[in-house]
């Protein structure tokens, strides 16, 4: 079903254009109403007209609402407010009737889109030989949660791990390791990431301090450049070491990711170069092949260079992401790409998005990019998120102690669970606590971690949103009946505001998931869920249940508020718990 928003633009479209001879002289702006005694929706056209006309803004409005071919069932009221502005209120029984719609569709009201476009998310991202820690979990859950937003509105979503796994550090690391530890570069061993890092620390100070493993290091880079055998199974038994840590967190996570690394574009590299010389876009500077971009100057105002090949004929990462976006667009055929990594990579991305379309790989026309960049985690101390011992915090030891904590809590709160019960609990919560407390913050911004913070049964968090969730399964429990039963039989009948406030907040629930798609901050999605919860305890409060006479409908009116809560959890990747 259309949305609310969709129906009211389409009419204040139609009312433009019958009292002004053009509906392409303002396009239609209908915003919801910030406050209840406003209406529920606001239309700011008037104002607009108004002034390419120059004719009182009031007078405009006036018109436009008689004009406003507006069907009875829909609209209670349309006011001239302040300087201009158009309040428009909607029937009780029409959102009533909405209710019931979005508890008959599986989709919850939330329409498929005309054309089922490609879209690839690139998150995560890791490099192979180092743990992930808490600067990837940013990455990982922002990524995930746009994913599968973009899953459940019904586009072709390709989720993409660009891990970093293939360059210098892997000629010191095999060197190294052949030297150590030959066995497990031929598969007679096994070890761990923890291990492997620390492999990886000693090579890199060898080849900081000898030149004779410096040397060699560089040769075995250019064997696995040349695919020798050996190399290259040396390099896959290190890769999958890496692979085997990486899943087990996201596994904790709940985060499916096909992995994709650096390595899969090399064959690409060579092609992309040539590509730029035949437009003739390449300049040697320094030995160094490089594209300078008109706008893009250093600190110093000389002209930035996007090295795409170094003077020893090497690639590095600008060269890999050419050669992925190329792959993308042609080969993938996506018409919207999301990379999602840290602000601190938004040059980078700027410059390759008009380095592609330079080469002709990117048409914004036909295909969308996007970098979305967020800030970082901090500590307490307002300082860069770091362990006691100033180490960076490992995530799956953060992760952990959110698990640890919640147990604590949840032990306290239900001392029936079974062992295996107050686990499984207390991962949800645990890990729900720590996603939220991330995507409710609005992505650009740093914030601080904090476990008391993010576990509080008050508040914008997780616990708040699922014990929303349980209270609507306790009523189920206690009236012992099925809503979904009365649906076709009872209407849903509205009357009491916070019915009326809670039964909105529920319709509203598309307009919020488009808005998410369009600005790509998961935080507008936890404002709607928070709001949701927090109209919903009001409900509660105000509204009688339990042997009402009006108990079939306003059961019908906690179902909706369930489905929706759930699938808005589901969609920024946190799980639901029947019992807290």
């Amino acid at each position: 079903m259309k949305s609310i928003l969709s129906q009211l633009q389409q009419q204040v479209e139609k009312a433009i254009a019958l009292a002004y001879g053009s509906s392409s002289l303002s396009l239609p702006e209908i915003t919801q109403s910030t406050q209840a005694h406003f209406g529920h929706y606001q239309c700011n056209n008037a104002l607009k007209i108004a002034k390419e006309l120059r004719l009182s803004p009031r007078d405009v409005a006036a018109n436009l609402i008689a004009h406003w071919e507006r069907p009875i069932e829909m609209i209670a009221s349309l006011e001239v407010a302040g300087p201009g502005f158009i309040n428009i209120s909607l029937t009780p029984s029409f959102l009533a009737r909405r209710v019931e719609g979005i508890l008959q569709d599986v989709r919850l009201g939330v329409e498929l889109p005309l054309k089922k476009e490609k879209v690839i998310v690139e998150f995560s991202s890791p490099n192979i030989a180092k743990e992930l820690h808490v600067g990837h979990l940013r990455s990982t859950i922002i990524g995930d949660a746009l994913a599968r937003l973009f899953e459940f509105l019904g586009y072709d979503v390709l989720r993409l791990n660009h891990i970093g796994d293939w360059g210098t550090q892997f000629g010191m690391l095999i060197v190294y390791m052949q030297e150590v530890a030959p066995a497990v570069l031929e598969g007679k061993e096994e070890t761990d990431l923890i291990t492997l890092m620390k492999w990886y620390q000693a090579s890199k100070k060898r080849f900081d301090e000898d030149e004779g493993f410096k040397k060699r290091s560089q040769l075995q880079v250019v064997k696995l450049q040349s695919t020798d055998v050996a190399s290259l199974n040396a390099w896959r038994i290190i890769c999958k070491i890496s692979s085997k840590a990486f899943q087990e967190i996201y596994t904790l996570l709940d985060v499916k990711l096909e992995e994709r690394g650096e390595s899969f574009y090399n064959a690409d590299l060579p092609v992309v170069i040539k590509e730029l010389e035949e437009k003739k876009l390449l300049s040697i500077s320094d030995g160094a092949k490089c594209l300078f971009l008109e706008g893009f100057v250093g600190r110093e105002g000389t002209a930035l260079p996007m090295i795409v090949q170094k003077s020893d004929g090497g690639y590095n990462y600008d060269t890999t992401d050419l050669a992925a976006i190329r792959h993308r667009i042609r080969t993938e055929k996506a018409e919207r790409i999301i990379y999602v990594t840290d602000a601190g990579q938004s040059l980078h991305f700027a410059m390759l998005f008009k380095a592609a379309e330079l080469a002709g790989y990117l048409d914004p026309k036909k295909t969308r990019v996007d970098h979305v960049p967020f800030g970082v985690v901090l500590g307490p101390d307002g300082k860069k998120f770091k362990t006691r011992s100033g180490q960076t915090e490992k995530l799956l030891d953060l992760l952990l102690e959110a698990v640890a904590q919640s147990k604590k809590i949840m032990q306290e709160r239900l001392p029936e669970l079974s062992e295996a019960e107050l686990v499984q609990a207390a991962t949800i919560l645990g890990i729900d606590a720590v996603k939220y407390a991330d995507l409710s913050c609005h992505r650009i911004k740093d914030y601080s971690f904090s476990y008391e913070r993010m576990l509080k049964f008050e508040g914008n968090t997780a616990a708040f949103l699922l014990y929303a969730y349980v209270r609507i399964q306790g009523i189920k429990r206690k009236v012992g009946k099925d809503p979904s039963s009365s649906l076709g039989k009872i209407p849903i009948h509205l009357e009491h505001p916070s019915e009326i406030a809670l039964a909105l907040h529920l319709c509203q629930f598309p307009e919020y998931l488009e808005a998410m798609s369009k600005e790509l901050l998961p935080n507008r999605l936890c404002d709607y869920l928070y709001e949701l919860a927090e109209k919903f305890h009001a409900f509660f409060r105000d509204c009688r249940v339990e042997g009402a006479a009006e108990e079939a409908s306003r059961l019908l009116l906690c179902e909706a508020t369930s489905r929706i809560l759930a699938q808005g959890l589901k969609i920024l990747g946190l799980k639901t718990l029947e019992k807290m």
